[in-house]
C-alpha cells in the first residue's frame, strides 16, 4: 500500500507543445499542461463538460519521450505523484504550483497526428 501514498493516474489531453529544456545538471526537463474531462448531467438533465487543467513534469528519458511524441491535443496516460512548490516574485508575492510528476507515460491517442 505504500506506493498509493502520493500516486496519481490521468488519461486527458495535451493543451500545448511541450516546453523542453535541458537543466543544468544536463537532464532533460519537459513541461506540458493536461486537460482531463467529465461529462454528467445536472439537475436540470442538461449534459455538463468539465474540465480539469494539471501540470505536468516530466524528466530524464520521460521528457525525450515527450519531446520525440507528443505535440498539443496528444492524448496520453501518465503516472506519477503530486509535488507543490513556491516561489517569490520580484514584487515579493508568493506563488503556489501543484505539479504531476511523470514517472510512467503511455500514448493512447491517435499517433499521427
Amino acid at each position: 500500500m505504500n506506493n498509493l501514498r502520493n500516486s496519481v493516474r490521468l488519461i486527458g489531453n495535451l493543451g500545448m507543445n511541450p516546453e523542453v529544456k535541458e537543466a543544468s545538471n544536463h537532464k532533460k526537463l519537459a513541461k506540458f499542461s493536461l486537460a482531463t474531462s467529465e461529462s454528467y448531467k445536472n439537475n436540470d438533465g442538461e449534459q455538463v463538460k468539465d474540465t480539469t487543467w494539471h501540470n505536468v513534469v516530466a524528466w530524464g528519458n520521460q521528457a525525450r519521450i515527450v519531446e520525440m511524441y507528443l505535440k498539443k491535443g496528444s492524448e496520453v496516460a501518465i503516472e506519477g505523484k503530486i509535488t507543490n512548490r513556491n516561489y517569490t516574485e520580484k514584487d515579493g508575492v508568493k506563488r503556489y504550483i501543484t505539479e504531476i510528476m511523470v514517472s510512467e507515460i503511455l500514448m493512447v491517442g491517435n499517433t499521427k497526428n
